[in-house]
């Protein structure tokens, strides 16, 4: 089962799709999955990581930030390098197994799309596959 979804976003952050990819691995009926989290922009990305505590999100932002910051040697003509970079860390998606019709995370983790060039309309894709 694939599901396409859409999302408008900000300049750049972090937000929580771990629901939506949920009631995807639920609605395909599938009782042992394997569920992928695509993104198709080069300037956006998917991750797996903390939320419960919205400071991570912030430190995580702030952290890309550091590492990739805008800078004047770049000579990409649209002027978002860093932005292409960032995803580059994070990548374009995410595996995840899933049992019983539900995903596999930790007990802190959430699904995260990632915005690097807003503000955009943006797409992701949820495939579950299973047995």
């Amino acid at each position: 089962m694939q599901s396409s979804h859409t999302i408008l976003t900000g300049k750049e952050g972090l937000y929580d799709i771990t629901l939506s990819v949920r009631e995807t691995i639920r609605q395909s009926g599938i009782s042992s999955e394997l569920c992928v989290v695509y993104c198709p922009h080069t300037t956006a990305g998917i991750t797996i990581n903390e939320n419960a505590d919205p400071d991570v999100v912030r430190d995580l932002l702030y952290g890309l930030d550091k590492a990739f910051p805008d800078r004047t040697e770049f000579r990409h003509s649209v002027g978002n390098s860093a932005a292409h970079l960032k995803t580059g860390c994070i990548g374009s998606s995410v595996t995840l197994l899933a049992e019983s019709g539900e995903p596999v995370l930790g007990t802190w983790q959430g699904i995260y799309f990632c915005e690097f060039d807003g503000p955009r309309r943006r797409t992701y894709h949820v495939k579950v596959v299973g047995s």
